[in-house]
């Protein structure tokens, strides 16, 4: 799907749309659940679609409102199980770490670039406990049973391996101890499973700045609760005051655990020439954050080298993309520097590189310059409303 945006500028007042993040995470807990719960203010994405479609693998009954997901818990887990989790990487580990725990043969299809994704932190206990872990052309297959334990994890690959055995190892029949080995990055992530964790009666406990302490013979208490709103999201239809507009944006949660919560005080950063900003805590900021810089004054994002592993090569196709603005920028290792530079209307058409994050970015920009984009519809994956808010806020979107 191509949009074209024209010149225009966002006013008004919008709601915040429902996070991804805890979704997720209150979906996953409502499963492992026994008896009903019911999770309001749910945005119906496709990445919280698959998490819904795989909780029912499991075994848990789902029933879909405008804007609730009612869900009854698990009674009896199978033995065997094919987890459908399109793109959605949180989704994938999440039930991989699931399966593992209950001992469950698992086969896990979803999109190409997801099969690609790293492992490597499940292909070591897996190998450990003697399983099996193997790479197929359309999907991966998983046969290990974990026993409680104390499992040592390399913490700056991603914090959603860590989630998905804190969902499942509370249920195993004792206790057990993720120590994670420095640096820890996406700790707020982390502390994200721990509240949803708690908000369904499962206590897990952190003994120093890097291990987790995990009681056994849990149980998941069922639950009616409301997703709080979106900051990673949020983020860029905050974004229009800084290029012009005057934006409010309601529905989000001041005491909130969201990492990219940070993304206020980095846009205040960005209004500054010379920024430095450490995106290793917060990722998926790094689209928007980099529009920003193109759109201001350039900066120095250091912490990019997970950017790779996304949806897309996330710091690569927004160099790639900034540069159809007439903005250059330079590409290391860990570290992107966006050089500041007159933003110029494309002369080509914008690739959204089917990422979600990438198109809003790139939509920010469009509404200053003018211009058409391609693969608009990867918002669906997370905020599928989007284009839908921003005409609403003025911008003109065809």
């Amino acid at each position: 799907m191509q949009v074209t945006i024209n010149k225009s500028t966002a006013k008004g007042i919008v709601k915040a749309p429902a996070s991804k993040s805890m979704a997720h995470r209150y979906i996953v807990c409502a499963g492992l659940s026994k008896g009903e719960s019911r999770v309001t203010n749910v945005d119906f994405s496709e990445d919280i679609k698959a998490t819904l479609n795989c909780i029912e693998s499991l075994g848990a009954k789902v029933e879909k409102g405008d804007n609730y997901a009612k869900v009854t818990g698990v009674i009896e887990y199978p033995k065997e199980a094919v987890f459908n989790c399109n793109e959605s990487g949180s989704t994938m580990r999440f039930f991989m770490g699931i399966a593992m725990g209950l001992g469950i043969k698992a086969k896990f299809y979803g999109s190409k670039t997801l099969l690609t994704r790293p492992f490597s932190i499940y292909e070591e206990i897996i190998k450990n406990v003697g399983g099996t872990f193997e790479r197929h052309e359309d999907y991966i297959y998983v046969d290990a049973k974990l026993r409680p334990d104390t499992f040592k994890i390399q913490a700056n690959i991603s914090s959603q391996f860590i989630s998905g055995l804190l969902f499942i190892l509370p249920l195993l029949k004792g206790d057990s101890k993720i120590e994670l080995i420095p640096p820890v990055e996406s700790r707020s992530y982390i502390n994200l499973t721990l509240e949803a964790l708690e908000s369904f009666g499962v206590k897990v406990s952190w003994d120093k700045e890097t291990d987790l302490l995990i009681k056994g013979n849990s149980e998941y208490l069922p639950k009616e609760i409301e997703v709080e709103g979106d900051y990673s999201n949020a983020a860029f239809l905050d974004a229009f005051n800084y290029l012009g507009g005057n934006v409010q944006v309601t529905g989000l949660k001041e005491t909130s655990l969201q990492g990219d919560k940070v993304y206020k005080e980095y846009f205040e950063k960005l209004k500054k020439e010379n920024a430095t900003l450490d995106i290793s805590d917060c990722p998926d900021l790094g689209p928007v954050l980099m529009a920003m810089a193109a759109a201001l004054n350039g900066a120095k994002f250091v912490g990019t080298e997970r950017l790779k592993i996304k949806e897309s090569d996330r710091g690569s196709v927004m160099c790639e993309e900034l540069s159809k603005f007439g903005i250059k920028s330079k590409k290391y290792e860990n570290e992107i520097e966006i050089i500041k530079g007159e933003l110029k209307a494309p002369t080509e058409v914008l690739s959204g590189h089917n990422d979600h994050r990438i198109v809003m970015s790139l939509s920010l920009l469009l509404s200053k310059t003018g211009g058409k984009i391609d693969e608009a519809e990867a918002v669906r994956k997370s905020y599928p409303g989007f284009f839908e808010d921003i005409k609403k806020l003025g911008i003109e979107v065809l």
